[in-house]
């Protein structure tokens, strides 16, 4: 039985298990979150259940700013079925590629870090559905492309178990690669 209970540990721990942020150090063009997000970006993307069906599309504009050391991203999302949202998130840098950020909808303070192309950005959401509020654990990856592009993917989880994935394409408005 301690065999089993052993195995089982194993296995959920490999299962949280993942990359260091810090193996994309070397890797260019350098990610700086203030820099990519000034401005205007458009993104477009997608979430998927843990199945692979994709139940919802999106596109969101975001705008940056930064003041007193604080950049604020004020996103709106405009959903496939007409729906609309707005997050606006303040973020700060705590130096050494760390990230820290808050928003109306998210429990807490998130926590990131930068290193090359990579951004690695954690916290958790209260996400509303069918008049529940579910407060879950997301897990972003942020990979710069070039200048001008950048690849998101995200893994969102309750209990340790993965309910689905959000995909994101970025792409800054009047930016040449």
């Amino acid at each position: 039985m301690k065999i089993l209970v052993n195995v089982m540990l194993a296995v959920l721990l490999a299962g949280c298990a993942g990359p260091d942020v810090q193996q994309y150090k070397t890797v260019s063009p350098t990610l700086d979150p203030a820099e990519y997000f000034t401005g205007v970006t458009d993104a477009w993307g997608m979430f998927q259940k843990r199945d692979g069906e994709v139940t919802k599309r999106f596109h969101v504009v975001i705008t940056g700013t930064q003041q007193q050391g604080v950049l604020t991203l004020d996103e709106r999302f405009r959903y496939d079925d007409g729906t609309t949202q707005q997050r606006v998130w303040r973020l700060v840098n705590d130096g050494q590629g760390r990230w820290r950020g808050t928003a109306a909808d998210v429990e807490g303070e998130a926590q990131g870090t930068a290193a090359g192309n990579a951004l690695r950005w954690q916290y958790t959401l209260l996400l509303p559905v069918d008049g529940t509020t579910y407060a879950m654990q997301f897990d972003d990856w942020m990979f710069l492309i070039d200048r001008c592009t950048m690849i998101n993917r995200a893994s969102m989880r309750k209990f340790g178990i993965e309910f689905g994935q959000v995909t994101l394409t970025f792409r800054r408005r009047a930016c040449n690669p």
